[in-house]
């Protein structure tokens, strides 16, 4: 199956990116709006757009469990932490969330079009890919902030 994409692009270089998406991530980014956004791929509209958004007092358990359990999806996650000098620090995760359970094409379909969406997000600090909700647990995110 091939796509076309706004300005003539093809396939191979993903979906386009609705500007809600853009926008809730400079949000999450300068505004701290979000403490997460979840993205899904719109097959429809061929393009990668906003289908959650997680207050700021929200934790990590609501981020995870906002994902579904049988299905891919991108998101960006605010961690905020406190270094071992007591300095505040934030730092935002891209999470490539493809379950190992989730349909073949849903896994194809994002992962093919990954690079181009995380281009559009200019900020991003670390990047998990995970298949399992382990690969992606709150302690994961600690050594990787660290």
């Amino acid at each position: 199956m091939s796509f076309r994409f706004r300005g003539g692009q093809n396939a191979s270089s993903g979906m386009g990116v609705d500007d809600h998406s853009k926008d809730a991530f400079l949000e999450l980014k300068r505004k701290k709006a979000y403490r997460y956004v979840i993205f899904k791929i719109d097959e429809k509209k061929k393009e990668v757009v906003v289908e959650k958004t997680g207050n700021p007092t929200e934790s990590y358990e609501d981020f995870t469990a906002s994902l579904p359990e049988n299905d891919c999806r991108y998101a960006v996650y605010d961690f905020d932490f406190v270094t071992s000098e007591n300095c505040q620090k934030s730092k935002i995760f891209f999470i490539a969330w493809s379950p190992a359970v989730s349909r073949i094409r849903a896994k194809m379909l994002y992962a093919t079009s990954k690079e181009r969406f995380k281009r559009e997000l200019d900020g991003i600090h670390y990047e998990i890919q995970a298949t399992d909700p382990t690969e992606m647990d709150l302690e994961v995110i600690r050594d990787r902030a660290n």
